[in-house]
């Protein structure tokens, strides 16, 4: 069982929602972590048991790099809205440096969460 981690910013949640909706299954045979907005969405919905781990703009996006660098996480799904800056920018940048340096597939948009599904963990 491999660890995924479910993140989107706030105008990308329903699209994630969604994503996650088509792909339950593929979903259930993994441990699943979020930051606390995205897994309350998810959960309420579908009932994926996704872990939360913080807030992103309160250090949700920090920890889940730290989670990278401790080998917890294998694989992020991460949908950005890059049409509107963010306050915690920084954080997401160091967030998308440390999957780089790592080795850790960093899916940014739905097309790359979707080859996840079919290249499988």
């Amino acid at each position: 069982m491999k660890t995924i981690a479910l993140v989107a910013h706030n105008e990308k949640k329903s699209t994630l929602l969604e994503w996650a909706k088509v792909n339950k299954e593929f979903l259930l045979k993994h441990k699943l972590i979020g930051t606390s907005n995205t897994a309350k969405i998810i959960n309420s919905v579908l009932d994926l048991d996704i872990e939360p781990f913080g807030h992103g703009p309160n250090g949700g996006d920090i920890l889940l790099a730290a989670k990278i660098l401790q080998k917890e996480v294998d694989k992020v799904v991460f949908l950005i809205d890059a049409e509107n800056p963010h306050g915690h920018e920084h954080d997401i940048q160091t967030l998308i440096r440390t999957c780089v340096i790592n080795e850790v597939p960093l899916a940014l948009n739905i097309a790359t969460a979707n080859s996840f599904i079919n290249d499988s963990l």
